[in-house]
């Protein structure tokens, strides 16, 4: 058995809905749909994620559940029960019947991977496909749940980010294709561990390809692949405060200059604030300037405190010259540049700046409206995006829930659903069998209590069914689509 016995990767609650159901109940029909959104402006929300978790954590999870012996299986899972809730009647019986079957009887359909559905919209459903096996279904929302809500969440995040830069590039006559380095993911350490940080991670490269975060990588090589040599992020080398400190405030200038040899060409981003990033400015690279400016490569200059917009576009209340001009100013009177076709100063190739303390929308924002404002292109910065955006979410922040809209029981269905009279109406349920189809204004509407030729026409295709995917997807053609789903949907 694997560490995290997956047939208990649930909230205890779960352990006995199956005896809870009424009598010869043979099927249940669940879906999961974001239903809010606490971000103003944002009413779309990206799927992303549902192949990993089909993957990993149903056929790799279940793998050593169907491989071990069964009288083993059910010792452990009635060891964990009964110790959680004391003797019950619960049982093992479904357990054995689960392993004597060999594997999970579900399926799964979903729209595809990249897309986005308008709130209220379901992403998929799932139901069994054996009828003793109804239980099932809903068992798995605990663990579907807390897997998929945290890379559809960053992946929307990161399309809000993409949007943003995208404008302020044609704005201040930007290169587009820059905008693809201009997010940079730095939000590993501060995430919930290293699935957490891969599937946040994920969200982020649908839209950019700067990351730091390298299990994000491995997860998608992993559970999704891409085209040969494809490029699916990368990053450059840079320093840490560590590496500064080390060589000594008073030998500042001579790190800089340590550093320029060991990289004679190629991006190469220097933390500056360690001490005096002012100093740095003013007194450092105008002294390695003819270096620089030589050097096949770029410098990316990364200051790391204080408030980032004051820093990046200057501050006209700060007491220190250098402070009133800001980062990005100093660096144009140092290095010069171009003009953009719009009017804006864009930083020679040679030298840049990139900021990823405590990064938002809103902040970015702010920056590349502030340099807008004082004449620069928004191409000038790099934004390192981390946790303070990428953590700083919910399950709630766009209201994801799995619930159960159709059973059968006794070999008849019918449509359930919720509407609590205690709620603003954002937990009422859908009703019945679904189906998602084009609207008449082109965009995804759901149809409630869908009969059988809207299901076959529906937008929620098969994608997994009694434990096998109907077809592996790469991650070049879902960030493709994304692109594209972005184009259609600004």
């Amino acid at each position: 058995m694997t560490a995290l016995n997956p047939i208990t990767q649930i909230d205890g609650y779960k352990l006995d809905h199956r005896r809870q159901y009424p009598a010869n109940t043979t099927r249940v029909y669940s879906n999961w749909t974001p239903r809010s959104s606490r971000i103003p402006g944002v009413d779309r929300v990206v799927l992303l994620g549902l192949q990993y978790f089909l993957r990993e954590h149903l056929e790799v999870g279940f793998s050593d559940f169907f491989r071990a012996g069964v009288d083993g299986v059910c010792e452990e899972y009635e060891r964990r029960v009964n110790g959680y809730l004391g003797p019950n009647e619960i049982g093992t019986q479904h357990i054995r019947d689960l392993h004597k079957l060999g594997y999970l009887p579900l399926e799964f359909r979903a729209i595809p991977e990249g897309t986005t559905v308008p709130l209220r919209v379901p992403m998929l459903t799932v139901e069994n496909t054996h009828p003793d096996f109804a239980w099932l279904v809903n068992y798995f929302e605990t663990l579907m749940s807390n897997v998929l809500w945290l890379p559809c969440t960053s992946a929307t995040t990161a399309r809000r980010m993409r949007q943003l830069l995208d404008s302020a590039a044609a704005r201040t006559g930007s290169p587009a294709g820059f905008v693809d380095w201009q997010g940079h993911d730095f939000s590993f350490r501060g995430m919930a561990g290293p699935e957490a940080a891969a599937l946040s991670g994920m969200g982020h490269l649908l839209y950019f390809t700067g990351t730091d975060t390298i299990p994000a990588l491995d997860l998608i090589e992993r559970n999704y692949g891409t085209a040969a040599d494809y490029l699916l992020g990368g990053s450059v080398a840079a320093t840490e405060h560590s590496v500064m400190c080390a060589g000594g405030e008073e030998c500042e200038l001579d790190t800089f200059d340590r550093l320029l040899k060991l990289y004679p060409s190629g991006i190469v981003s220097v933390v500056s604030d360690t001490w005096d990033l002012w100093n740095v400015l003013t007194s450092v690279l105008p002294e390695l300037k003819d270096r620089i400016m030589a050097r096949p490569g770029k410098l990316v200059i990364r200051p790391d405190s204080g408030d980032p917009v004051k820093i990046i576009c200057g501050d006209p209340e700060a007491t220190d010259p250098a402070a009133q001009q800001g980062v990005i100013r100093l660096l144009w009177d140092i290095f010069g540049g171009t003009t953009t076709d719009t009017g804006h100063r864009l930083l020679d190739q040679h030298i840049g700046c990139i900021y990823g303390d405590s990064i938002n929308f809103e902040r970015a924002k702010a920056i590349t409206d502030g340099l807008a404002a004082n004449g620069f292109a928004s191409a000038n910065m790099v934004f390192g995006v981390g946790s303070y955006t990428y953590q700083y979410v919910t399950r709630d922040t766009f209201g994801f829930a799995m619930k159960a809209t159709w059973v059968e029981i006794d070999g008849k269905g019918r449509a359930i659903f919720k509407t609590p009279r205690t709620d603003d109406g954002t937990k009422n349920s859908a009703r019945g069998r679904l189906a998602v189809a084009l609207g008449d204004a082109g965009d995804l509407v759901l149809i409630n209590e869908a009969t059988a030729e809207e299901e076959a026409r529906s937008l929620l295709r098969p994608v997994w069914r009694n434990g096998l995917l109907a077809a592996r997807e790469g991650f070049d053609v879902i960030r493709a689509r994304a692109r594209e789903d972005m184009k259609a949907h600004p």
